[in-house]
């Protein structure tokens, strides 16, 4: 390995790191509660692709039906997806966000918000805060698909 892969790996670990340590920090402002991982992901799909089936979501997720049906029970008797009958297959169920868990969404996420707002004016001078906006198109790049 040359001296730049060596260099690329050294600075790929650390910005795992401080990356990981940063998303646990902002987890902890306003926490899921007792979700799973896998019930947070079909939230997340939920949110971000719109309502959907159980088969729907098993098949994004890349799982079975019967182990996405086990979640979406757990979610829907939690309050948090609600479901009314497919109007073109009434065997299936048409899953959506609760307004309960969009409130819960809403408010964690402007907890978050304000946390990581209050932490950089607090902990960086305003010129390390040009330094991490001039950072964020390259953290975007990595980031991107």
């Amino acid at each position: 390995m040359n001296d730049n892969a060596l260099s690329a790996a050294s600075l790929a670990q650390e910005m795992r790191g401080v990356v990981g340590k940063l998303k646990r920090r902002l987890r902890a402002q306003a926490s899921a509660g007792d979700l799973t991982p896998s019930q947070s992901s079909v939230l997340l799909r939920l949110e971000r692709d719109g309502p959907q089936t159980t088969s729907g979501l098993a098949r994004a997720e890349a799982m079975r039906s019967q182990s996405m049906r086990t979640i979406v029970a757990a979610l829907q008797a939690a309050d948090l997806v609600t479901g009314v009958p497919d109007p073109t297959d009434g065997r299936q169920t048409i899953l959506t966000l609760s307004d309960t868990f969009r409130e819960r969404l809403k408010t964690g996420r402007a907890a978050r918000q304000d946390w990581l707002t209050s932490t950089i004016q607090t902990r960086l001078t305003r010129d390390e805060q040009r330094q991490l906006e001039e950072v964020l198109p390259l953290l975007r790049r990595l980031a991107d698909d």
